[in-house]
């Protein structure tokens, strides 16, 4: 039996921590900046152009150096390296024969928002309310996917009068919620999330979510005669570094939809794509789309419109924090971000990122990438004494208080998952044109 759809015409057209912080309800997800980021110049060129882009919500600096003359505050400073961004989405775009849908989860600020959409990202994937009010404010024609297994009935007859039509489920008391909260529309397009084995990602994603098979078999059946369009959808895990497993997870989907007797309009492989960190470096992205697309054809699916959900992929190099030693006690470094900000992932995982020094903004500017390097115990600025980053990480050895740590390749999962703890917190964006 096929296993892909009958409606062989079905393509899309190209082109085109869980609570949030009380302040991205009113001021963007991240927080516009305030005071000085208001009033920042207005530089020429590609910098005016870049600004009218993305608004007040992430002034523009020929450099780091200059961005940092122009702070003036004891917090953290994130950094959007605009070229970097475009590079990636345009990349991803050119290399996936499907559809795109950004992640928004890995970082939910305006800029990155407004300038992913003007590269051509035109599906976002999101999971709750604020990020549904704040994405039809912000780009109101964009395509909105709930992906989310688990919804409130409030956000799913919400979503669905603002126009959201695609969801995904993993369970029947979840399928019957997006029936009940839409009045059983004729028009829902359903994703059906599948359980997988444990992947070889870094950052493996099993055991929340997914139908297991004799599950999933039943409930594709049935999502099947109440749904305009059918997929599945999976995730292989954060940062995959083997696309077989996109294999075999295509592998595992094939299998049920044959085992349900159905047909599916479109096959969603979720993320996962990786990016290089220090320790070691990802496949190139058409590395993962030659093994699905060969996956995709060996199982029949090749007919199937495809979904991908990049986060990390799109952002992460494109995007860092710029964070301060506020005092040195011989080995270890005192400073204002830490476990409860944009150094989340390296304090509770050991993630590791590509540093660069930069001196006090009144000095004469970078260090030497080339000096003499010393392991350092991070500390946070907390009271919380779990606020530390215990895994050794490699700095100049003259390095003192005043000078500024630009953590790299954190344009995902840094501003997306800072609190508000002990009053420790960035609102200030901005973007930097020089990401050499």
């Amino acid at each position: 039996m096929s296993v892909t759809s009958t409606n062989r015409q079905m393509r899309f057209p190209r082109g085109a921590r869980n609570e949030w912080p009380a302040r991205q309800i009113d001021d963007g997800l991240n927080g516009a900046p305030t005071g000085r980021a208001q009033t920042a110049r207005n530089h020429p060129g590609p910098a005016g152009a870049l600004r009218a882009l993305t608004g007040a919500a992430a002034p523009v600096f020929k450099s780091i150096a200059e961005a940092l003359r122009w702070h003036d505050s004891d917090d953290p400073v994130f950094v959007l390296y605009p070229d970097k961004i475009a590079t990636a989405a345009r990349s991803f775009l050119a290399t996936n024969p499907g559809e795109t849908l950004y992640a928004v989860k890995a970082n939910p600020s305006p800029a990155i928002l407004r300038m992913l959409w003007a590269e051509g990202v035109r599906r976002f994937d999101i999971a709750s309310m604020r990020e549904l009010e704040f994405l039809k404010r912000t780009l109101p024609d964009a395509h909105l996917y709930l992906m989310h297994p688990v919804k409130s009935r409030r956000l799913i007859a919400r979503s669905y009068a603002l126009g959201v039509r695609d969801y995904a489920f993993d369970s029947a008391e979840e399928l019957e919620k997006i029936i009940d909260e839409t009045g059983g529309a004729a028009d829902l397009n359903l994703h059906l999330r599948l359980a997988l084995p444990r992947t070889g990602a870094v950052m493996p994603l099993t055991g929340k979510f997914g139908a297991g098979a004799h599950e999933a078999v039943r409930l594709a059946a049935t999502a099947r005669s109440v749904a305009k369009t059918l997929g599945v959808c999976f995730h292989v895990g954060s940062q995959c570094l083997d696309p077989g497993d996109y294999v075999r997870a295509i592998a595992h989907a094939r299998r049920i939809v044959e085992d349900a007797g159905v047909a599916i309009d479109t096959l969603d492989v979720g993320g996962g794509f990786a990016v290089s960190y220090p320790g070691y470096t990802a496949p190139k992205i058409n590395a993962y789309f030659e093994a699905i697309a060969a996956a995709m054809e060996a199982n029949g699916l090749a007919n199937v419109a495809l979904l991908a959900e990049p986060g990390r992929a799109l952002v992460a190099e494109g995007g860092s924090s710029l964070i301060r030693v506020e005092l040195r006690k011989q080995d270890a470094l005192y400073l204002n971000d830490g476990a409860f900000g944009s150094l989340f992932d390296a304090a509770h995982f050991g993630w590791r990122y590509p540093t660069r020094l930069h001196r006090d903004a009144r000095s004469a500017g970078e260090t030497d990438d080339g000096v003499n390097k010393h392991a350092f115990k991070l500390f946070g600025p907390t009271c919380d004494s779990e606020d530390a980053i215990r895994i050794p990480i490699e700095l100049p050895e003259d390095i003192r208080e005043g000078d500024w740590i630009e953590f790299q390749h954190l344009g995902a999962y840094g501003q997306s998952l800072s609190a508000r703890f002990n009053g420790f917190y960035s609102e200030t964006t901005v973007c930097v044109l020089d990401c050499a």
